[in-house]
């Protein structure tokens, strides 16, 4: 009895073991997938060229980076296919444009319901002044960044449309003065 009690105890150990060894391959596998160790020294050189001109050619990236144009379309066309690169654009000046005022709104909802959320995510995709929306931790439950040309422009925006998007309970904007730095390009030197 004493003995079937201990080969019990035995496999238990041997199933626990297996399932801590297979849990850490996993684990390491997830890693290994997720971790941009793929990514070589020309990959770097690469991104950190198109990120200060993305309208370089093949020709000016290859001199740039010491490699020859077919070999950094190749390396494009990788970047792009795994998602590194995830398109490519052309940033417009928003003085330029009219659209001198720039504001972060930190929103607050009411309550925090599956269809509240989905409806505020659905009507806030819809706000042409919001360029970009987060979900933050903190006070808030979302930061919008927004443009428009002036602050009357600003006062009806928020008043008029973002505060009647349902579940917003409030708003608070923080209206910029000076940008000090805008659109930096991602930092890459970790991965060296």
């Amino acid at each position: 009895m004493q003995a079937r009690g201990l080969a019990a105890k035995a496999v238990i150990f041997a199933m626990s073991m297996h399932i801590i060894r297979t849990s850490s391959i996993r684990h390491a596998e997830f890693l290994r997938a997720m971790s941009p160790t793929d990514l070589d020294p020309y990959d770097l050189a690469l991104l950190t060229a198109l990120q200060s001109d993305g309208r370089s050619t093949h020709q000016q990236l290859a001199e740039r980076v010491h490699l020859s144009p077919s070999q950094v379309g190749r390396r494009l066309a990788k970047l792009e296919a795994d998602g590194v690169i995830t398109g490519y654009r052309v940033n417009l000046s928003p003085q330029a444009l009219g659209l001198g005022v720039l504001v972060f709104i930190s929103v607050k909802l009411a309550h925090h319901g599956d269809t509240i959320i989905e409806r505020f995510k659905e009507e806030i995709l819809l706000l042409e002044e919001v360029q970009e929306c987060y979900t933050v931790a903190g006070e808030a439950d979302y930061l919008v960044r927004v443009v428009v040309p002036d602050l009357p422009t600003l006062a009806e925006f928020t008043m008029k449309r973002l505060m009647r998007v349902p579940g917003v309970e409030s708003v608070r904007s923080n209206i910029v003065l000076t940008a000090l730095k805008r659109e930096g390009a991602l930092p890459l030197s970790h991965l060296r």
